[in-house]
Protein backbone atom coordinates (compact mmCIF):
# COMPACT_ATOMS: atom_id res chain seq x y z
CA UNK A 1 0.00 0.00 0.00
CA UNK A 2 1.37 3.42 -0.96
CA UNK A 3 2.53 5.63 1.89
CA UNK A 4 0.32 8.70 2.19
CA UNK A 5 1.12 10.05 5.66
CA UNK A 6 3.77 10.39 8.31
CA UNK A 7 2.80 10.51 11.99
CA UNK A 8 5.19 11.92 14.57
CA UNK A 9 5.44 11.27 18.28
CA UNK A 10 6.19 14.44 20.26
CA UNK A 11 8.06 14.00 23.57
CA UNK A 12 11.57 12.75 22.93
CA UNK A 13 11.19 12.78 19.14
CA UNK A 14 10.44 16.38 18.15
CA UNK A 15 11.65 17.89 21.42
CA UNK A 16 13.73 16.21 24.12
CA UNK A 17 11.44 16.66 27.08
CA UNK A 18 12.36 13.22 28.46
CA UNK A 19 15.92 13.92 29.61
CA UNK A 20 15.08 17.13 31.53
CA UNK A 21 12.18 15.43 33.30
CA UNK A 22 14.28 12.42 34.31
CA UNK A 23 17.14 14.57 35.59
CA UNK A 24 14.69 16.78 37.51
CA UNK A 25 13.22 13.71 39.22
CA UNK A 26 16.74 12.55 40.05
CA UNK A 27 17.43 15.89 41.75
CA UNK A 28 14.25 15.59 43.80
CA UNK A 29 15.10 12.02 44.82
CA UNK A 30 18.56 13.17 45.91
CA UNK A 31 17.01 15.75 48.22
CA UNK A 32 15.43 12.85 50.11
CA UNK A 33 18.61 10.78 50.14
CA UNK A 34 17.30 8.40 47.44
CA UNK A 35 18.29 7.47 43.90
CA UNK A 36 16.19 7.04 40.76
CA UNK A 37 17.70 4.75 38.14
CA UNK A 38 17.24 4.99 34.40
CA UNK A 39 16.04 1.37 34.37
CA UNK A 40 13.15 2.27 36.68
CA UNK A 41 12.24 5.48 34.89
CA UNK A 42 12.32 4.19 31.32
CA UNK A 43 9.25 1.98 31.92
CA UNK A 44 6.97 5.02 31.89
CA UNK A 45 8.56 6.84 28.93
CA UNK A 46 5.99 7.31 26.19
CA UNK A 47 3.04 6.41 28.42
CA UNK A 48 1.61 7.56 31.76
CA UNK A 49 3.06 7.36 35.24
CA UNK A 50 0.52 4.71 36.15
CA UNK A 51 3.25 2.24 35.14
CA UNK A 52 5.74 3.76 37.58
CA UNK A 53 4.62 6.45 40.03
CA UNK A 54 7.73 8.35 41.16
CA UNK A 55 5.98 10.00 44.09
CA UNK A 56 4.76 6.72 45.54
CA UNK A 57 8.15 5.19 44.86
CA UNK A 58 10.02 8.06 46.52
CA UNK A 59 7.75 7.99 49.56
CA UNK A 60 8.33 4.27 50.04
CA UNK A 61 12.05 4.52 49.42
CA UNK A 62 12.68 7.52 51.68
CA UNK A 63 10.18 6.48 54.35
CA UNK A 64 9.01 10.10 54.43
CA UNK A 65 5.68 11.75 53.71
CA UNK A 66 5.77 13.42 50.30
CA UNK A 67 3.44 16.28 49.39
CA UNK A 68 2.39 15.36 45.83
CA UNK A 69 1.21 18.84 44.79
CA UNK A 70 4.31 20.60 46.08
CA UNK A 71 6.63 17.97 44.65
CA UNK A 72 5.04 18.16 41.20
CA UNK A 73 5.20 21.95 41.29
CA UNK A 74 8.94 21.82 41.98
CA UNK A 75 9.40 19.14 39.31
CA UNK A 76 7.61 21.13 36.63
CA UNK A 77 9.53 24.30 37.48
CA UNK A 78 12.84 22.44 37.22
CA UNK A 79 12.00 20.50 34.06
CA UNK A 80 10.31 23.35 32.21
CA UNK A 81 13.34 25.61 32.67
CA UNK A 82 15.47 23.01 30.92
CA UNK A 83 12.88 22.10 28.28
CA UNK A 84 12.50 25.75 27.25
CA UNK A 85 16.17 25.73 26.23
CA UNK A 86 15.95 22.53 24.18
CA UNK A 87 16.19 22.86 20.38
CA UNK A 88 14.04 21.01 17.87
CA UNK A 89 15.74 17.65 17.46
CA UNK A 90 17.91 17.00 14.37
CA UNK A 91 16.12 16.16 11.15
CA UNK A 92 12.61 17.11 12.29
CA UNK A 93 12.32 20.27 10.19
CA UNK A 94 13.79 18.51 7.16
CA UNK A 95 11.23 15.70 7.49
CA UNK A 96 8.33 18.11 7.90
CA UNK A 97 9.36 20.07 4.84
CA UNK A 98 10.06 16.93 2.81
CA UNK A 99 6.64 15.56 3.77
CA UNK A 100 5.05 18.73 2.41
CA UNK A 101 7.06 18.46 -0.81
CA UNK A 102 5.95 14.83 -1.21
CA UNK A 103 2.30 15.82 -0.60
CA UNK A 104 2.06 13.56 2.44
CA UNK A 105 -0.44 14.16 5.20
CA UNK A 106 1.23 14.94 8.52
CA UNK A 107 -0.09 13.77 11.89
CA UNK A 108 1.02 13.67 15.49
CA UNK A 109 0.26 11.05 18.14
CA UNK A 110 1.20 11.78 21.76
CA UNK A 111 0.40 10.35 25.20
CA UNK A 112 0.72 13.89 26.59
CA UNK A 113 -2.12 16.41 26.82
CA UNK A 114 -3.18 18.60 23.91
CA UNK A 115 -2.29 21.73 25.87
CA UNK A 116 1.27 20.47 26.43
CA UNK A 117 1.82 19.42 22.82
CA UNK A 118 0.23 22.38 21.04
CA UNK A 119 1.83 24.84 23.45
CA UNK A 120 5.32 23.64 22.59
CA UNK A 121 4.56 23.27 18.88
CA UNK A 122 3.33 26.87 18.79
CA UNK A 123 6.43 28.07 20.64
CA UNK A 124 8.64 26.21 18.15
CA UNK A 125 6.64 27.50 15.15
CA UNK A 126 5.75 23.95 14.12
CA UNK A 127 2.01 23.79 14.78
CA UNK A 128 0.90 24.69 11.25
CA UNK A 129 2.72 21.70 9.76
CA UNK A 130 0.26 19.22 11.26
CA UNK A 131 -3.00 18.19 9.66
CA UNK A 132 -4.06 16.11 12.67
CA UNK A 133 -2.97 16.02 16.33
CA UNK A 134 -4.16 13.18 18.60
CA UNK A 135 -3.33 13.33 22.30
CA UNK A 136 -4.36 11.76 25.59
CA UNK A 137 -7.40 14.05 25.50
CA UNK A 138 -8.75 12.09 22.53
CA UNK A 139 -8.54 8.47 23.72
CA UNK A 140 -9.37 6.31 26.72
CA UNK A 141 -5.98 4.58 26.77
CA UNK A 142 -2.58 5.96 25.77
CA UNK A 143 0.51 4.18 24.42
CA UNK A 144 1.32 1.26 24.32
CA UNK A 145 -2.38 0.87 23.55
CA UNK A 146 -2.89 1.35 19.78
CA UNK A 147 -5.74 3.86 20.22
CA UNK A 148 -3.65 6.99 19.62
CA UNK A 149 -2.28 5.80 16.30
CA UNK A 150 -5.67 4.50 15.23
CA UNK A 151 -7.07 7.92 16.10
CA UNK A 152 -4.47 9.65 13.93
CA UNK A 153 -4.94 7.31 10.96
CA UNK A 154 -8.73 7.56 11.13
CA UNK A 155 -8.58 11.35 11.44
CA UNK A 156 -6.44 11.43 8.30
CA UNK A 157 -8.96 9.12 6.55
CA UNK A 158 -6.25 6.53 5.90
CA UNK A 159 -5.68 2.84 6.43
CA UNK A 160 -2.93 2.38 9.06
CA UNK A 161 -0.72 0.61 6.51
CA UNK A 162 -0.58 3.84 4.49
CA UNK A 163 1.20 5.70 7.30
CA UNK A 164 4.69 5.77 8.79
CA UNK A 165 5.07 6.38 12.52
CA UNK A 166 8.22 7.96 13.95
CA UNK A 167 8.88 7.06 17.59
CA UNK A 168 11.53 7.26 20.30
CA UNK A 169 10.06 4.94 22.95
CA UNK A 170 9.25 1.26 23.25
CA UNK A 171 5.70 2.08 24.37
CA UNK A 172 5.25 4.25 21.29
CA UNK A 173 6.64 1.62 18.93
CA UNK A 174 4.31 -1.01 20.38
CA UNK A 175 1.36 1.33 19.96
CA UNK A 176 2.17 2.06 16.32
CA UNK A 177 2.83 -1.55 15.35
CA UNK A 178 -0.31 -2.81 17.09
CA UNK A 179 -2.30 -0.18 15.18
CA UNK A 180 -0.88 -1.51 11.91
CA UNK A 181 1.50 1.31 10.95
CA UNK A 182 5.06 1.09 9.72
CA UNK A 183 7.27 2.34 12.56
CA UNK A 184 10.82 3.64 12.63
CA UNK A 185 12.51 4.44 15.94
CA UNK A 186 14.94 7.22 16.77
CA UNK A 187 15.83 6.64 20.43
CA UNK A 188 16.58 9.56 22.73
CA UNK A 189 19.27 9.50 25.46
CA UNK A 190 16.77 7.93 27.87
CA UNK A 191 15.54 5.15 25.56
CA UNK A 192 18.62 4.29 23.50
CA UNK A 193 19.39 1.18 25.59
CA UNK A 194 16.01 -0.47 24.98
CA UNK A 195 15.43 -3.37 22.60
CA UNK A 196 13.27 -2.17 19.71
CA UNK A 197 12.74 -5.58 18.19
CA UNK A 198 9.72 -5.33 15.93
CA UNK A 199 10.48 -1.86 14.59
CA UNK A 200 10.89 -1.45 10.84
CA UNK A 201 14.18 0.30 11.48
CA UNK A 202 16.16 2.05 14.22
CA UNK A 203 18.34 5.13 13.59
CA UNK A 204 20.52 7.29 15.80
CA UNK A 205 18.97 10.43 14.25
CA UNK A 206 16.54 11.35 11.49
CA UNK A 207 19.50 12.87 9.67
CA UNK A 208 20.72 9.30 9.03
CA UNK A 209 18.07 8.67 6.36
CA UNK A 210 15.73 10.74 4.21
CA UNK A 211 11.97 10.46 4.34
CA UNK A 212 11.98 9.34 0.71
CA UNK A 213 14.26 6.45 1.63
CA UNK A 214 11.99 5.45 4.51
CA UNK A 215 9.08 5.34 2.10
CA UNK A 216 11.06 3.14 -0.29
CA UNK A 217 11.78 0.74 2.57
CA UNK A 218 8.09 0.52 3.35
CA UNK A 219 7.28 -0.10 -0.28
CA UNK A 220 9.77 -2.97 -0.32
CA UNK A 221 12.21 -1.30 -2.71
CA UNK A 222 15.09 -1.63 -0.22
Amino acid sequence: MAIKAIIFDFDGLILDTETPEFHSWQEIYAQYGAELSLEEWVACVGTTQEVFDPIENLQARSNQTINPDQTLKVLHEKANRHIARQPILPGILDYLNEAKQLNLKIGLSSSSTREWVTGHLSRLNLLDYFDVICTSDDVKAVKPDPALYRCAAESLNLEPQAAIALEDSLNGMLSAKQAGLHCFVIPNPITRYLDFKGADGVFTALTDISLADLIERCNGDK
